[in-house]
């Protein structure tokens, strides 16, 4: 089992990058079934056709909940809290087929407190080709080492 970093085990400029998946249609599909976001220029292949994607595209949504899953282990950290996310940006388009992996970078540390600090993160949803498709800056809260009775 992979044990989690803590907030005093980070550096800035540390880099990871997460493991990858393909894209299926059923991912969409199934993310347009959740939502209600049934726009024809995500799962209607006739109509796509005709777009300047020319095919089916995924939800920017669903790739940044790609984002937020996929680097949950790169790295496993002991989050307390998610905060934010800020100037997330949706860059290129994500299709069908594509096969995506997240970039994560500290660009911030600041304790809070004895027992937590603040973490900011730099995160790129990158394709196969190395196209950035997504990126922005997340805020979360990590845990510190905990103390011992001898600390």
């Amino acid at each position: 089992m992979l044990r989690p970093l803590y907030f005093d085990e980070l550096q800035v400029g540390a880099r990871w990058e997460s493991r990858a998946r393909t894209i299926t249609e059923a991912d969409v599909v199934n993310f347009a079934c959740i939502t209600g976001d049934f726009d024809p220029l995500h799962v209607d292949h006739e109509y796509a056709r005709q777009t300047p994607f020319r095919k089916p595209i995924a939800h920017g949504l669903l790739g940044l909940s790609w984002m937020a899953g996929l680097s949950t282990t790169a790295p496993y950290v002991k989050t307390a809290a998610f905060v934010a996310i800020r100037d997330w940006r949706f860059l290129q388009p994500a299709y069908i087929g594509d096969t995506v992996h997240v970039v994560t970078e500290v660009t911030e540390l600041t304790p809070r407190g004895r027992k937590r600090g603040q973490v900011i993160w730099r995160r790129k949803l990158v394709n196969q080709a190395g196209t950035v498709l997504q990126e922005g800056v997340l805020e979360t809260l990590v845990e510190t080492t905990p103390k011992t009775p001898n600390d």
